[in-house]
């Protein structure tokens, strides 16, 4: 391939500018509004939520973001259709990585908590309908992808419904709550630490040579829910009951106790979310790196260079602490009132469900999982805790991301063709 041979290079370092662009996308908008509950509930500060979130969305993007990666990069394109023609594909995953990443960038300047796997999806499906041909798109895998932007916030939603009616029949409605917060919380925090690390460690470690069965996986993860459990039983050991502020709200000393909680969810919840949505950035990179290195050979399946794994970790980080505070306050503070211990239903909730979905390699959407358990966390109070007009803009944003990403990407794969061509 003459294009390859001449300007290959060139190719690669923007194919890196961009995929790092699009990364500082994810990191402004969808982890900062995976991280909004935390903030909102109060349990974390600003500054808090940051710190976990650089620390655990980059490890998730490293030890876990491998499964997803793969179903991005070849599960939309059929790359039978563009053996002939790997140009197209390298035109095509550029526009994409930059279609998506300008969608985010006005998209977080606005505020607005849009999905970033809508982004990516919708620009991969724009160039590859409109600059290749309609069969290059494989509808069937995209009917799936849309159908499990369904299915993981239902999914989320009534993990959350179920975990909010526990936390109220074992501690906020009992005669004791304080008491039962003591004795039952810890019980959570186990539950925290033994899905994440189950998950974990059954999926998402193949690609760094760690290779666990089922039996020792468990018996890992029953060890790190136990290792999680012990922490929180240190961090929770000072707190003691405040009439003064329990005079105030009834339940603001329990909700101490939750904070404890909520601070394992936000661990939890952004090493799930790097996991999965590391895949939306590096996805098209690993394949233009993919292309290139091999000559122009579109290859059925090519491995993914850590590099470009850490690549999208740090792009994530970046972005988050440069731009992330503004969907955080969008989300920490907008859709409904949050406390600790609502906050922890809907964060755990949405955290299982990405990792779920990360490891089985469906790529779903933070944001719909997220406000999915929010919903289901509501509706376990009364519909009238939510702030529907919030949520009714949430999905509108939803509705135009998807062809904002299209149309962006369609007109970027043309100016490409015509810089390169």
């Amino acid at each position: 391939m003459n294009m390859i041979a001449q300007h290959g290079d060139m190719i690669v370092i923007l194919a890196c500018i961009f995929g790092f662009f699009m990364a500082w996308g994810v990191g402004a908008n969808d982890v900062a509004n995976a991280m909004g509950t935390s903030v909102g509930s109060r349990a974390l500060t600003l500054k808090q939520a940051i710190m976990i979130a650089i620390l655990f969305e980059f490890a998730g993007a490293y030890l876990a973001g491998g499964a997803v990666t793969d179903t991005i990069r070849k599960g939309i394109i059929d790359p039978d259709l563009l053996t002939g023609s790997p140009d197209l594909l390298i035109y095509g995953m550029l526009a994409a990585l930059l279609a998506a990443g300008l969608w985010l960038l006005i998209a977080t300047h606005y505020g607005w908590p849009v999905s970033t796997t809508h982004s990516i999806v919708g620009a991969i499906v724009g160039f590859a309908a409109v600059g290749i041909a309609p069969e290059a798109v494989q509808w069937g895998k995209v009917s799936s992808i849309v159908a499990s932007w369904v299915v993981s916030p239902l999914m989320a939603g009534f993990i959350a419904f179920f975990l909010f009616r526990t936390v109220q029949a074992l501690i906020l409605d009992t005669a004791d709550p304080f008491k039962n917060a003591k004795k039952y919380v810890p019980m959570y925090i186990f539950l925290v630490g033994f899905i994440i690390a189950m998950v974990t460690f059954t999926k998402g470690l193949k690609h760094i040579g760690l290779h666990l069965s089922w039996t020792e996986s468990a018996l890992y993860s029953v060890g790190f829910g136990i290792f999680t459990m012990l922490v929180g039983l240190v961090l929770q050991r000072n707190i003691q009951p405040n009439p003064e502020a329990d005079r105030e709200y009834h339940f603001s000393s329990v909700e101490k106790i939750f904070a404890v909680l909520m601070m394992f969810t936000a661990c939890a919840m952004a090493f799930a979310h790097g996991s999965n949505d590391v895949a939306n950035a590096v996805g098209p990179l690993a394949a233009i790196v993919g292309v290139v290195s091999a000559g122009g050979a579109v290859a059925q399946k090519t491995s993914m260079p850590t590099w470009i794994l850490l690549l999208g970790g740090a792009g994530i980080v970046a972005g988050l602490v440069m731009y992330g505070h503004k969907v955080i306050a969008t989300v920490g503070n907008n859709i409904t009132e949050l406390t600790p211990s609502r906050g922890f239903a809907a964060t755990l909730a949405a955290a299982t469900t990405v990792v779920i979905a990360s490891g089985t390699g469906l790529p779903i959407s933070t944001t719909h999982t997220l406000v999915g358990a929010v919903l289901g966390v509501g509706i376990a109070r009364g519909l009238a805790a939510l702030n529907l007009r919030v949520v009714g803009t949430i999905f509108i944003s939803w509705v135009i991301t998807l062809p904002a990403g299209a149309f962006l990407a369609i007109m970027f794969f043309f100016m490409f063709k015509g810089m390169f061509g």
